[in-house]
């Protein structure tokens, strides 16, 4: 029992162990995540297997149609009888079977351009997903580093919120054997009020750029979540002279996603045109059908008798010389019902009554209230847009990428300036506070020197996550990956 104990301890602890483990998440493991669970992802996904699924209907459609189908039916009053085509007023079942094929000799093309389109559609809608998650990962790497960015910032207003309450003991200590005012204290008291709250902000800042992050990776809201926080200068970056604009532009025409899927539709909208150009023309197509039909009848026979003829009144035939001779008929008398006439066996009829049936078909479009000329129209005016449109992304594109190359030169001048900044605020709360210990300045200036280097601080971490996201746009804009 005891042995059994500690065992189901030992599996606790290594499942909370391995639980805690699982729960920390790094740069890498958060893009891979990402692009398998965003909700974002998925959707274009199913878009581009239905766009698949319509490329192989598309290409099935250029093959013979072929269709069976089969009847039953029970009939009464007056109807046609579908094997002799005679009006018959009898009560009868009858059935039907039929294969009708048909298939597209010539249609000027229309049905290889549709398939073509379908085509570059669907690799169109595999590029979309490659773009989104492009996107997502760009969005996934900025959510990661604005988590690490507000931790720092919590971690400098923690160790500010410490100095001064330790600044605050120690004041206290010293108003307490009389070296000093009450008010050094009570503006100590004051500062530490404010280093609270803004250590409350700032840790509530970390909180809310987790749960963007974990949007982007669709992990509920509710689920324990940490990620590693390496140091800024951990974080993988190209240099700047590995990314100048015009470089990183013709690697952006090559590999980005969007550049694909601008020039696949424009493929497509092309071939879409030809397509519509050639529903204009007339369309040759060859058509084929088999059947046969089944009549189930029973008619009742009776028993008859010859009793005479009689002449039919106004009915005569000419033997010539003025000789007429009357048209006489017979007198039957019906008697006793002796049986039925059945209609012949099924198997039978189908095969008396099969029918066969093979032609060609022209369909030359006419007049159709202009819809035809106006969808080859539209097509062309569809094939112009996606070309400015093209134009216009590719224009974007790279004043993108030059604003985002100045915008990294910028970034680094001013995480450089930062640098210097901190050096110089934390020499300068040094010396007063020196100064402060041995009684030469008041609390105020004090304060002041330590809220500037707080300040400092957090612009200096500010300024270096921001250097390190736009290097990573930079990077995205190559269409190689960001480097985790």
């Amino acid at each position: 029992m005891r042995y059994a104990l500690y065992t189901l301890i030992i599996l606790l602890v290594f499942s909370t162990t391995v639980k805690a483990q699982d729960t920390t998440w790094d740069l890498r493991r958060c893009v891979e995540y990402a692009i398998t669970n965003n909700i974002s992802i998925k959707q274009s996904d199913v878009q581009a297997k239905i766009a698949a699924i319509q490329y192989k209907q598309n290409k099935l459609s250029q093959y013979p149609n072929a269709n069976f189908s089969t009847n039953g039916a029970f009939n009464s009053g007056n109807n046609q009888d579908p094997t002799t085509y005679q009006l018959i007023t009898q009560s009868y079942i009858s059935a039907g079977v039929q294969l009708q094929a048909s298939a597209n000799i010539f249609n000027w093309f229309s049905k290889q351009n549709t398939i073509m389109a379908s085509g570059w559609q669907a690799d169109a809608a595999k590029a979309t997903v490659d773009k989104l998650k492009n996107d997502i990962v760009l969005s996934v790497a900025n959510a990661y580093l604005q988590i690490l960015l507000t931790r720092e910032q919590a971690n400098i207003a923690k160790l500010q919120l410490e100095l001064s309450k330790a600044q605050l003991d120690n004041t206290r200590k010293l108003v307490a054997a009389g070296s000093l005012p009450e008010l050094n204290a009570a503006e100590l008291e004051a500062q530490v009020a404010t280093d609270t709250a803004t250590y409350i902000n700032a840790k509530g800042n970390v909180d809310l750029n987790i749960l963007v992050l974990k949007s982007y990776m669709n992990v509920d809201a509710g689920e324990p979540f940490n990620i590693d926080s390496p140091t800024a200068e951990l974080i993988p970056i190209e240099s700047l002279a590995e990314l100048q604009p015009e470089d990183v532009y013709k690697l952006a025409i090559v590999n980005l996603p969007q550049e694909r899927v601008n020039e696949l539709n424009l493929k497509a909208a092309k071939k879409n045109t030809e397509a519509a150009k050639a529903a204009m023309y007339p369309t040759l197509a060859a058509f084929g059908n088999l059947n046969s039909s089944y009549l189930a009848t029973k008619t009742a026979l009776y028993d008859q008798s010859l009793n005479g003829y009689a002449p039919v009144p106004g009915f005569r035939v000419d033997a010539g010389g003025g000789t007429y001779y009357p048209v006489e008929q017979q007198i039957v008398t019906t008697g006793d019902k002796v049986g039925y006439i059945r209609s012949n066996p099924f198997a039978t009829q189908l095969s008396d009554n099969f029918r066969q049936s093979v032609g060609l078909n022209l369909s030359v479009p006419i007049f159709s209230g202009w819809s035809l000329h106006s969808s080859y129209e539209q097509s062309k005016l569809n094939v112009k847009n996606l070309q400015l449109k093209n134009d216009l992304d590719n224009q974007n594109l790279k004043q993108n990428i030059y604003q985002a190359y100045t915008q990294a030169i910028v970034a680094l001048e001013k995480f450089n300036a930062s640098k210097k900044t901190v050096d110089a605020s934390q020499r300068t709360f040094d010396f007063s506070k020196k100064r402060y210990d041995v009684g030469m300045i008041g609390t105020f200036e004090l304060i002041t020197n330590q809220n500037n280097l707080f300040r400092a601080k957090l612009q200096y971490v500010q300024d270096q996550f921001d250097y390190v996201f736009k290097m990573k746009v930079l990077e995205y804009y190559k269409g190689q990956g960001l480097k985790l």
